[in-house]
């Protein structure tokens, strides 16, 4: 009876093991997965720009959209445009996943991508000029084994 318990123990040890890696597994699988770290590149872009940070903000931009502004000229933009203009101080974000596109272009001029996650992004304002929401469609490639923002110049 005694050698029996002891066979049980050793079952729901080797089981709960066995439950505990494909625990860690999946979640490895998942960090390390294109759709995780596509969002994840996203999400620190967006970040970025709340806070105010648009050097960093920049920095995570595609070399595509670096070559349309110097990063002077874009970090004065987008704080002009959205704390200026917007009157606001920061914002909300919400991302909505919405495919993958392989061979996806930024500009009819450029070449393709070999593979695009397309998100849409919206930014909700609270403002001098009240409450409203900015909608933007967002892509995101692989660019010497980062992930970069592109938007869609067509």
């Amino acid at each position: 009876m005694r050698r029996r318990h002891h066979q049980n123990r050793i079952l729901l040890l080797a089981v709960g093991a066995f439950f505990i890696l494909l625990l860690f597994f999946t979640l490895l699988f998942r960090i390390f997965s294109d759709d995780y770290q596509a969002i994840h590149a996203v999400e620190d872009f967006y970040e970025h720009e709340q806070k105010g940070d648009f050097t960093d903000s920049w920095e995570l931009l595609h070399s595509f959209m670096k070559d349309r502004w110097t990063k002077g000229s874009f970090i004065q933009d987008r704080a002009h445009v959205f704390i200026n203009h917007f009157g606001a101080d920061t914002f909300q974000f919400t991302i909505e996943e919405v495919e993958e596109i392989e061979e996806w272009r930024m500009a009819k001029d450029l070449p393709p991508v070999v593979k695009a996650h397309k998100f849409i992004v919206i930014q909700t304002y609270k403002g001098k000029y009240g409450k409203f929401n900015f909608m933007q469609e967002v892509y995101v490639a692989e660019e010497h084994g980062e992930w970069r923002i592109l938007w869609d110049y067509n």
